[in-house]
Formats: structure tokens, C-alpha cells, sequence
């Protein structure tokens, strides 16, 4: 059986809190590797998700909205699925109590 991959979607408040860490890591730590490092695995973490994003545990739900979640490194990503569309939504620090975020 072939697996179906889903059309990934990052959304406005994804990208500028990836880019604000991204930004944080290579200027405020001053260190471009780890940051590329870092950018790498998260994108390869959500493309090997975007394979079965519903086969995971789902995290909350809210409004018969399921969310879902990716772990990288220190880094927590939430996601929801929304049809074939898998929403990349927000990524928060791990150590956050980011239950009262999403």
C-alpha cells in the first residue's frame, strides 16, 4: 500500500516564531551551525510527518480540532490536519507550558 503525503502548510505565526529561534541561535548565540543545524532537522521532522500525520497521538483537542505534535530537539511543533493539508501551526520551547498556549 502506498503512503499518501500531505501537502504541508506553514502559517504566519509558524514562520516568524521558527524565524525569531532561527535568528536567536545564529545571532544572539552566535552560532550559524547550530542554527543550520537546527532549521534542517525541524524541516526534515515535519516532511517525515507530512508521510502519516494523523498516525500520531493526538495532543488536544479543541473545537473538534485535533492537534498534534512534533519534538525537535528542545523545540516542541504543533500541527493540525485539515483534510489533505497538514497545518504547521506554532513551536514553542519545550520547557514552556505551552498546554496554555495552543
Amino acid at each position: 500500500m502506498e503512503s499518501k503525503k500531505y501537502e504541508i502548510k506553514y502559517l504566519p505565526t509558524f514562520i516568524e516564531q521558527f524565524n525569531t529561534i532561527i535568528h536567536h541561535i545564529k545571532h544572539e548565540l552566535q552560532n550559524q551551525i547550530a542554527a543550520e543545524n537546527f532549521y534542517n532537522e525541524a524541516v526534515k521532522a515535519i516532511e517525515e510527518r507530512s508521510i502519516a500525520p494523523e498516525s500520531f497521538e493526538v495532543f488536544k483537542t479543541i473545537n473538534k480540532v485535533k492537534w498534534y505534535k512534533i519534538r525537535v530537539k528542545n523545540f516542541i511543533i504543533f500541527y493540525i490536519v485539515n483534510g489533505s493539508i497538514m497545518e504547521v501551526s506554532r513551536i514553542y520551547y519545550c520547557k514552556r507550558d505551552f498546554k496554555k498556549l495552543i
